[in-house]
């Protein structure tokens, strides 16, 4: 329960709070200086979170879950208005074509980054004990991230030219962001097909329990099947570059949906380890894609006044998708793997079919 409650407040903190961001956003001329505080409190929420496992977790654990809990909510409540901020700033910085280049190169580099922190990580928590272990990972780390947060400050943001004007409160904005939404129908197939992309988690978290029964895992086979994962995502990455530099963005997104079905369709009738890494595999590179895809789409549909308001949107509601993996445990608790694949294989056709209506 625990467990659960702090991936919550990881998850849940920067999605609750980006519609009120967005309400607040529209209005600045420039986001960097916002982001900046961000990039601080987020800093100081990571070091804290550190800092208290060293001083309490040997002796006084529910003081250092507390703390534990409050770090984390602080540092995804911040993220909530910092990513409103950060995709404002890609937007003007970039162009539509070399933004989505530039983004997949980032995500190729971050995996880059968290396969060789994952080394570190292992040699960390082998050299020292628990749980003082722990707090010296959230510290490095947190120095790690703050070089950058250090580079990024450094962009030299222009002042967007067409800037909203903000509702005299926050009601009124919710019921404005209710009437764009309805008024936008490009923007309601956008959110249906990268809400519905979602369904690769009524089965995704499931696929592990289904291979162990089927194959033998130990715990260098299941770390195969993490590391194809992620080489899947940092490898199809040159290949979303290279798409998005010629403003492909709708075929990133068909094929990253298409790569999610025949992933599942192979996990149904999968064998071997062999075949489980396949999937992985493509799991990994159709998540890059659809995140690639679903960024680059909404900031080319959205005016630039509106830029906060439509990644408000599309986040807050396509978020609703990783609640997914609630409804396949229902189904797998009530009946089978074969209905478990079926279902979630049908939400992505229906998926599939709302990416070819996409604007690129």
């Amino acid at each position: 329960m625990v467990v659960g409650l702090f991936a919550a407040l990881l998850r849940g903190g920067a999605i609750l709070v980006q519609l009120f961001a967005a309400f607040k956003a529209q209005s600045y001329p420039l986001m960097l200086p916002y982001l900046r505080r961000v990039f601080v409190i987020r800093f100081f929420a990571w070091f804290f979170i550190g800092l208290s496992i060293i001083l309490f977790g040997e002796n006084h654990p529910t003081i250092t879950l507390f703390c534990i809990g409050f770090g984390l909510f602080i540092f995804s409540f911040s993220a909530g208005f910092g990513a409103i901020y950060f995709k404002d700033i890609i937007g003007k910085i970039f162009s539509h074509r070399f933004r989505g280049k530039t983004m997949a190169y980032r995500q190729f580099f971050s995996g880059a980054g968290g396969l060789i922190s994952g080394a570190l990580a292992g040699w960390i928590l082998q050299s020292f004990d628990a749980p003082q272990s722990y707090g010296y990972l959230f510290i490095i780390s947190s120095f790690v991230m703050g070089l950058g947060y250090i580079s990024i400050g450094t962009l030299d943001e222009p002042i967007k030219e067409k800037v909203g004007k903000k509702e005299k409160s926050f009601k009124k904005f919710l019921h404005n962001s209710w009437s764009l939404l309805k008024s936008d129908a490009h923007l309601q197939t956008q959110l249906k097909t990268f809400l519905l992309a979602y369904g690769y988690l009524i089965a995704l978290p499931f696929i592990i329990l289904d291979a162990q029964q089927k194959i033998h895992l130990d715990g260098i086979a299941i770390g195969s099947l993490i590391t194809t994962q992620m080489v899947g995502a940092m490898l199809s990455n040159f290949i979303w570059a290279k798409f998005s530099s010629k403003g492909l963005n709708k075929i990133i997104a068909n094929i990253s949906i298409s790569f999610q079905i025949i992933a599942i369709f192979i996990a149904f009738s999968a064998t071997s380890l062999y075949a489980y890494m396949v999937v992985f595999f493509l799991v990994g590179a159709a998540l890059d894609g659809n995140r690639i895809a679903s960024g680059n789409l909404i900031l080319a549909l959205a005016p630039e006044e509106k830029r906060p308001v439509y990644v408000a949107l599309q986040i807050n509601i396509v978020s609703f998708g990783l609640f997914f993996s609630m409804l396949g445990g229902m189904i797998l608790h009530l009946f089978n793997y074969d209905i478990l694949y079926i279902t979630a294989s049908s939400v992505l056709f229906i998926s599939l079919y709302y990416s070819f209506k996409l604007v690129d």
